[in-house]
C-alpha cells in the first residue's frame, strides 16, 4: 500500500522526524500498513505477534478476556495508538487482550526485531523513534491509570464528566469527539439505558451539550460542581 499520503511523520512515533525520514525508517524495518475492516479483529487474545502495530487510521476497543472466555472493554484506540507491543516485545507472557476494530482502520506494522537492528541503518531517526516509542509506553500506562480512576467514581455522572475531561486533555478541544451509546455504555461498564437517561438528565441542566458523534462539556458548570 502507498503510504506517502497518509501523513505518518505527524503520528506520535515520528515526532521530530520528516516525511522523508519516515520512508527511510519503514524501508529500513520491513514495516508495512495493512487495512483492517469494522468488526473485524486486529489481533486475538494470547495470539503470536512479532509486530508492534501503531494506527494509521480508524478507532479500534481493546477487550479483556478473563479465564472463563468472557470480554469487557478495556480502553479504545484512536490514531497514534500503540498495539501489540506488549505480545511482540515480552512473547513469554501469555497476553489477554484481543483488540477489534470499530471502523474501518489502517494500521502500520513494525517488526520488532528489525527495529532493534535498524539503528546502524537510521541513525539520527532511530534514535527518535525509540524515544518516542518509551514516551508513548508512559502514555499508555497513564490510559490504564485513568480507566481505574473512572471506574472508582461513585456515580455514573461523574464516570462521564471525568472520562470527558481526560479526553479533553488527549484532543485539545472542547467539542469531544466520543462513540456511539453502545461502545461507550462499555467503556464507561454501565447499562446503555441508564447512561442515555443520565446524558439526557445532563443536557436538560445545561451540564452537557450532545450531538451524533460529540459532546462538551459545560466548563463553568462543571467547576461548580467543585
Amino acid at each position: 500500500m502507498q503510504v506517502y499520503h497518509l501523513d505518518l511523520q505527524e503520528l506520535p512515533l515520528f515526532r521530530d522526524v520528516s516525511a522523508a525520514e519516515v520512508d527511510k525508517f519503514i524501508n529500513a524495518t520491513g514495516a508495512v500498513i495493512k487495512r483492517v475492516c469494522k468488526g473485524m479483529r486486529i489481533l486475538e487474545a494470547y495470539e503470536e505477534n512479532d509486530n508492534i502495530g501503531v494506527m494509521v487510521e480508524g478507532e479500534a476497543q481493546v477487550l479483556a478476556e478473563d479465564r472463563f472466555g468472557n470480554e469487557s472493554v478495556s480502553h479504545s484506540l484512536e490514531r497514534g495508538a500503540l498495539l501489540g507491543s506488549t505480545s511482540a516485545i515480552m512473547p513469554q507472557i501469555p497476553y489477554d487482550m484481543a483488540i477489534e476494530a470499530l471502523t474501518d482502520v489502517l494500521v502500520l506494522w513494525i517488526p520488532y526485531k528489525a527495529l532493534l537492528t535498524a539503528g546502524p541503518k537510521l541513525g539520527r531517526t532511530h534514535g527518535l523513534v525509540m524515544k518516542n516509542l518509551l514516551e508513548a509506553f508512559c502514555r499508555k500506562n497513564v490510559l490504564m491509570m485513568q480507566k481505574i480512576k473512572i471506574l472508582s467514581q461513585k456515580t455514573l455522572r461523574e464516570r462521564l464528566i471525568l472520562y470527558l475531561l481526560y479526553k479533553e486533555q488527549r484532543q485539545g478541544k472542547k467539542r469531544l469527539h466520543v462513540p456511539g451509546r453502545v461502545q461507550l455504555a462499555k467503556e464507561l461498564e454501565c447499562n446503555r439505558s441508564a447512561l442515555t437517561r443520565e446524558i439526557s438528565v445532563m443536557q436538560g441542566e445545561g451540564l452537557l451539550l450532545v450531538g451524533d458523534d460529540w459532546m462538551e462539556l459545560d466548563a463553568a458548570k462543571v467547576a461548580e460542581m467543585g
